[in-house]
């Protein structure tokens, strides 16, 4: 949100994604998979069994990282970041690879119960903590308070950045913030949007916040 706060980076890419996408139905779809975390087989995570029986990376390093109160216990190279490794190892996939670099938002998940980015954190350094994703937040029957409110206020349009924009929004609600909508934006800016559904997105917050 640091490039304009109020209508979102300029870029012509929501639309044309949506035409490719196969239209608005496979937009929502998209957004209520990150939002209801549907038990898709792709989301499952594999047991420690399976990911003991994978043939050993030179150079890894045994580590247990503790993901949505499930212990993982892996083998992995010193330099995969958080994000690869609960991507592709873990195989959640609701957390989502957008900038790489972390500019854009789309890997939020939280450690500790604060916000981080990670694709730019290293699982290693994340041995034992504990670390939630947004397939962690809630169930399609159960939602989290902003899921529900993000499907409420139509916070979402592609759906790619939704799951972390969800997370930093949870994060947001405590942490220090003042009651304006300037002051949600501010605490967001580190959320990209490219569809540029910023007023629907702080407008889920701060129905949350209003009612908590």
């Amino acid at each position: 949100m640091r490039d304009d706060p109020q209508s979102g980076p300029s870029s012509p890419t929501g639309l044309p994604f949506l035409q490719t996408a196969g239209g608005t139905t496979a937009a929502a779809a998209t957004a209520e998979c990150g939002l209801a975390h549907l038990n898709c087989t792709h989301g499952q995570s594999a047991s420690p069994v399976e990911i003991a029986d994978r043939p050993n990376i030179e150079g890894a390093v045994p580590i247990t990282l503790r993901i949505n109160g499930k212990d993982h216990q892996l083998r992995v190279d010193p330099r995969t970041t958080l994000l690869d490794c609960i991507r592709e190892t873990i195989a959640l996939t609701g957390t989502k690879k957008g900038c790489d670099h972390g500019q854009c938002g789309a890997c939020t998940v939280h450690v500790n119960d604060r916000r981080v980015n990670s694709c730019l954190s290293l699982a290693l350094m994340h041995d034992g903590e504990e670390i939630t994703t947004i397939e962690g937040l809630g169930t399609p029957d159960a939602l989290h308070p902003l899921q529900a409110a993000f499907v409420a206020c139509d916070g979402y349009q592609c759906g790619y950045c939704t799951s972390g924009q969800i997370m930093s929004g949870v994060a947001l609600l405590n942490e220090p913030c003042g009651p304006d909508d300037a002051a949600v934006k501010e605490l967001m800016s580190g959320n990209i949007c490219r569809c540029g559904a910023y007023a629907n997105i702080v407008a889920a917050i701060q129905q949350v916040r209003k009612n908590t």
